[in-house]
């Protein structure tokens, strides 16, 4: 059934043209790895994937990292966003990186 919602309630309720998909990412730093390293490659995998694709990262850690990525403005990531978050943690020194599949972050 079709629901005619104004356009100021489909983005209170993030739908349509205000919803918006994410996913999340959890890798782990291997022992080897220095805490100026990991501060180093936190701030190139901002600098070189996250800013020049215009999404944000919110997640933490100290040696195991997860957190959640989302486009800066209301939009959707896609799937060349996933494959950069991957590409660019496959050349190095972690394990165990894990992305999920696409999902809507308010209601997922």
């Amino acid at each position: 059934m079709a629901q005619n919602r104004s356009r100021r309630l489909r983005k209170k309720l993030r739908v349509d043209e205000f919803q918006e998909f994410g996913f999340d990412v959890n890798w782990t730093f291997d022992e080897s790895v220095s805490e100026q390293d990991i501060d180093a490659l936190v701030d190139q995998f901002i600098d070189e994937v996250i800013e020049p694709r215009q999404l944000g990262f919110h997640g933490g850690g100290h040696k195991e990292w997860e957190g959640i990525i989302a486009t800066q403005a209301i939009g959707k990531c896609t799937e060349d966003d996933i494959a950069a978050v991957q590409a660019f943690w496959q050349s190095k020194p972690v394990s165990g990186i894990e992305v999920s599949a696409l999902y809507d972050i308010w209601w997922g």
